[in-house]
């Protein structure tokens, strides 16, 4: 099981606003490259988002399930990336001075990636997380959950 942590500049609420603003997932996701359909009762439990994994041409379309939703602390996701698997991925926010602790945990659960040994799986998978929790970061942050804001010259 790959453990990684970020400490962010923002209350939890930012962070658990850039998850539940699902058009936002593609850039903070890594290897996420778009939208293609979110259920409408994202990201409340058993609800699921649509979107392609790579680049063109080489897309894989799957999807991402809400397991638990309890905002703004803690969020257990199905994540599938066929052919490779699935796997957990649990996001843990608590509040540490101004700013929070984000812990992502994250695991193959099914599919041929539960079968590469943990030793080689779980630095790839935090390799990938602390770019993640970086992107994160920057979303939450950076005031996305906010929405979008008008460009003046500066």
């Amino acid at each position: 099981m790959a453990v990684t942590y970020r400490t962010m500049g923002c209350p939890p609420e930012n962070v658990f606003a850039v998850l539940a603003d699902v058009w936002l997932y593609p850039s903070w996701v890594v290897a996420a490259s778009r939208m293609r359909a979110v259920d409408a009762a994202w990201p409340t439990a058993g609800s699921s988002i649509h979107h392609s994994v790579g680049v063109w041409p080489a897309l894989i379309d799957d999807s991402t399930s809400a397991l638990e939703w309890e905002s703004p602390g803690h969020a257990l996701f199905t994540a599938r990336g066929w052919p490779i698997g699935k796997s957990h991925v649990a996001l843990d926010v608590k509040a540490r001075g101004g700013g929070c602790v984000v812990r992502i945990t994250e695991d193959a659960t099914a599919g041929p990636g539960r079968f590469v040994p943990s030793f080689l799986r779980d630095p790839a998978i935090s390799m990938r997380n602390v770019e993640t929790l970086r992107r994160l970061a920057f979303r939450a942050e950076g005031g996305a959950e906010r929405g979008p804001r008008a460009l003046t010259d500066a």
